[in-house]
């Protein structure tokens, strides 16, 4: 093992977070870590955004190339340049705290603002409206009016959405994240600069039997449920 310095291990250990503690704790055992390891160990099925997250937290990390178990090039990563004058202790993201999670659900209610679906509030994420690598963490307090609630695969498919959007990848332009869905689901003009529209719908409990209806519907129509849907919404609009 690398010896790293107080000041670095310090930083290392402030870091609870699941995936980047993940990630941090493998490298300081084995010196550094795969994509490989990442999807098949641990089950991150997208390796660069679990690095991100050690970086927010102001970590260096370097990406180099190693051989896989295929014999082919694959990317791995160890930590930087340490040096304590380097450290940007600051530069990561802020830790959100609980307390913010409890305004989020006091005032919207535990549930997924995507998906609408009600959770237990163990089972719900905190995430920027604007993603932090767009629009960092704003000076000063914390407003919860910038930030959402999110069920772990609505996070998933924002985060997939939001990392293959022009704006995050060139202009980083926060005006635009204003106006998309991912951010304020009501109220939007584009879906990651794409004119679509869209409506997440989730049956639970009771509901369920109307859902089974549908289901069955649809294979009498030899339709998929959202095309049922859908004409069922238009013909009653016409009316």
């Amino acid at each position: 093992m690398t010896d790293y310095s107080p000041e670095f291990m310090e930083l290392l250990k402030s870091v609870t977070a699941k995936r980047p503690k993940t990630v941090i704790d493998h490298i300081l055992k084995n010196g550094l870590i795969t994509t490989q390891e990442l999807k098949d160990k641990y089950g991150y099925n997208h390796p660069p955004r679990a690095v991100r997250d050690v970086r927010e937290y102001g970590i260096p990390i370097e990406m180099f190339r190693v051989e896989g178990s295929d014999g082919r090039k694959i990317a791995a990563y160890k930590f930087g340049d340490f040096n304590a004058e380097n450290i940007k202790r600051f530069s990561g993201r802020t830790v959100l705290s609980k307390k913010l999670k409890d305004e989020l659900i006091s005032r919207h209610g535990s549930k997924c603002f995507i998906y609408n679906e009600i959770m237990q509030d163990r089972d719900l994420q905190i995430d920027h409206r604007v993603p932090y690598e767009v629009g960092g963490d704003p000076d000063g307090e914390l407003n919860p009016d910038d930030f959402m609630l999110l069920s772990a695969s609505a996070n998933r498919a924002k985060s997939w959405s939001c990392e293959n959007c022009d704006n995050w990848k060139n202009e980083k332009d926060k005006q635009v994240c204003y106006s998309c869905y991912w951010a304020y689901p009501e109220n939007y003009t584009h879906i990651a600069l794409k004119q679509i529209r869209r409506v997440d719908i989730l049956w639970q409990g009771d509901e369920i039997s109307v859902y089974e209806i549908l289901k069955k519907e649809s294979k009498r129509m030899d339709k998929e449920i959202q095309q049922i849907i859908k004409e069922i919404i238009e013909k009653n609009l016409k009316k």
